[in-house]
């Protein structure tokens, strides 16, 4: 356990063989997926929730997400003994909210998308006095998710060629951007996957400003926030930082590559990332000159998931292979 939050464990470094192959250098695949609450969210959101724990101020937490920030909220306060309140889009499967109930949340839907929910949490938040936890845009938040890097530098043999990490609305990208200039790793490449659909930070840095999706059409609904947060756009500004999109069948067909491969089942918008390997975008930039060739260690950030199980693979293969 990490001193740090007291809630998140240090994951699993990897090496995958079968991408290696495909890439030929070493692709190591930092585990998130083996966090208590299934994805990284647990480091920054618990971190938020044990500095609101410590001030002895709130009412208790609430905060707006469709699946895993929600989880890892819910975790966190149970632990804390906080009451917690999770707002859902519709979008959301059903799965989730039953997980949700079983860690002691209140769960409210509302809206179709998060930016709905969003809404209403803050709304929640002012009339009953609770401290909203954002599931990816403050600076605690970016803070926990930053250990990531610090469990990198101790355990690689040398600095990595380069990291892949997907965006939704971009906490775990600035965590990663925080602790790489904390270890003096400023430098390594990273590159932002998103799918088609849920692509704010690819389309704000392609308009060279924050721009607001008018729909998330993608089915990677837990990348699906509309505007990416600020931060996450200064960032990406960075000659380091690489911005590319997959579409939702890549991304599918990722998840299904890496259950086969590695055994594990993640959901579409760890997909996102996954793709960048399993469907030759590291490659395309390798012979654009946007990454080297031969390339240094690559490290996967499998940020997991607590919204996929085989009945909602199965959805989303019907869905999007229609």
């Amino acid at each position: 356990m990490s001193k740090q939050n007291g809630f998140h464990v240090v994951t699993p470094l990897i090496e995958s063989t079968g991408m290696s192959k495909r890439i030929g250098t070493t692709v190591y695949l930092k585990m998130e997926s083996s966090q208590p609450t299934g994805s990284f969210k647990i480091r920054g959101i618990g971190y938020m929730c044990q500095n609101v724990a410590s001030s002895n101020k709130s009412k208790g937490v609430i905060c707006s997400s469709g699946g895993n920030a929600g989880m890892a909220t819910a975790y966190a306060a149970r632990k804390l003994k906080l009451p917690v309140t999770i707002v859902l889009p519709s979008s959301t499967p059903q799965l989730v909210v039953q997980k949700l109930k079983d860690q002691g949340a209140t769960v409210k839907v509302k809206g179709k998308v998060w930016d709905d929910a969003n809404a209403e949490a803050l709304r929640l938040a002012q009339s009953e006095g609770l401290t909203v936890i954002h599931p990816f845009n403050h600076p605690l938040v970016w803070k926990g998710h930053s250990s990531i890097v610090r469990e990198l530098k101790a355990s690689l043999p040398s600095k990595p060629g380069a990291i892949v990490v997907s965006v939704g609305g971009g906490g775990l990208f600035c965590g990663i951007m925080e602790g790489l200039d904390e270890v003096g790793w400023g430098d390594v490449p990273v590159l932002c996957m998103e799918t088609v659909g849920a692509d704010c930070l690819n389309v704000a840095r392609k308009a060279g400003e924050l721009v607001t999706l008018p729909d998330i059409t993608s089915e990677a609904t837990c990348l699906g926030a509309k505007t990416a947060c600020q931060q996450a756009f200064e960032y990406s500004k960075r000659p380091s930082v690489i911005s590319e999109v997959v579409t939702d069948l890549q991304a599918l067909e990722a998840v299904e590559l890496f259950l086969d491969e590695e055994r594990v089942l993640v959901e579409l918008a760890c997909g996102a990332s996954l793709a960048a390997v399993y469907s030759g975008v590291i490659q395309r930039l390798q012979e654009e000159g946007r990454l080297p060739k031969p390339l240094d260690s690559l490290v996967m950030i499998v940020c997991g998931g607590s919204s996929v199980n085989l009945a909602q693979l199965q959805h989303l293969q019907a869905v999007i292979r229609k």
